[in-house]
C-alpha cells in the first residue's frame, strides 16, 4: 500500500527559500501566489493529495514551519 501524507505548512514562518519544493520528490508543493504578512511568497501545497509522508520537506524546512502527518494507517 502507497504512503498517503498531509503537509501543513506556516505560511508566515516561511521565509520563501524554496528548498521544500525541490526536496518534493512528487512536486506536491509550489510557490504560493499570495504574500504572507512579512511581504513573501510562501510554499503551499498544492497537490497535497500527491504527499508520500516521506519528510524531506520537513528535513530541510531550516524555519521549521512544515509539519508532515502520516495519514496510511
Amino acid at each position: 500500500m502507497a504512503r498517503k501524507g498531509k503537509i501543513v505548512i506556516d505560511r508566515e514562518l516561511c521565509k520563501g527559500c524554496y528548498l521544500c519544493i525541490r526536496a518534493c520528490p512528487v512536486k506536491a508543493l509550489e510557490r504560493d501566489t499570495e504574500l504572507n504578512q512579512g511581504g513573501i511568497y510562501p510554499c503551499r501545497a498544492v497537490l497535497a493529495e500527491k504527499c508520500i509522508a516521506c519528510g524531506n520537506c520537513y528535513e530541510v524546512c531550516p524555519d521549521v514551519c512544515i509539519s508532515v502527518y502520516d495519514m496510511s494507517a
